[in-house]
């Protein structure tokens, strides 16, 4: 069991990476700056996290571990398609809103190592579609939707709600708007995705 401090001083330090890798990013951050972030040395950044990988993955995970089994919960649960996709895209934005580093987090080290997914995949409450597949069937079959795959609706759904946190600079000049702005087009987006989606797979 850690003691008290110890759990201080690691949360001290996740933070401070955090805030490090969101400004940063993985390949422009550095341990000496998280170090002097959280408030402590070199030494002891180097005790809790041997490296600069280890510390990201550990940042990665905390994050991850939060997000991963609220969506998994909403794949998962007996409500409609169209229930599932509005309380799908609620959550995600609003949790992405709290943590914007995170969808570049993957992206960056998905480009860096394909592997580092099959150590998250592989940690409980990873988003599981087994049970979304099975009922976007019944729901075509029942002609409650358009003929469509789970696995290409939900490529939608998360292709919709990923993209304009990680294009975020690119958007923000092509439709030439400030920070304040854009925060608003996301909040709004809350509704906007699940309506553009639902109204494209409803006959």
């Amino acid at each position: 069991m850690k003691n008290t401090k110890d759990e201080n001083t690691e949360y001290q330090i996740l933070n401070a990476a955090k805030q490090v890798f969101q400004t940063k990013g993985m390949d422009g951050a550095r341990m000496q700056e998280i170090a002097n972030k959280a408030g402590i040395n070199k030494a002891m950044l180097h005790y809790y996290y041997r490296s600069k990988q280890l510390l990201f993955e550990a940042v990665f995970k905390n994050a991850f571990s939060l997000l991963a089994p609220q969506l998994n919960a909403i794949l998962n649960d007996d409500s409609t398609i169209e229930e599932k996709i509005k309380n799908f895209t609620s959550n995600y934005i609003s949790f992405i809103i709290k943590h914007p580093y995170l969808p570049n987090f993957i992206i960056q080290e998905l480009n860096r190592n394909e592997d580092f997914i099959l150590k998250i995949k592989n940690n409980t409450g990873f988003p599981n579609l087994e049970k979304f597949k099975k009922q976007v069937n019944i729901e075509v079959e029942k002609g409650i939707l358009r003929p469509i795959s789970g696995e290409q609706l939900f490529i939608n759904i998360l292709s919709l709600n990923v993209f304009p946190f990680i294009g975020k600079p690119l958007i923000k000049a092509l439709i030439n708007t400030d920070d304040v702005t854009y925060n608003q087009l996301i909040e709004s987006r809350k509704t906007e995705v699940s309506k553009f989606i639902i109204n494209a797979i409803k006959p």
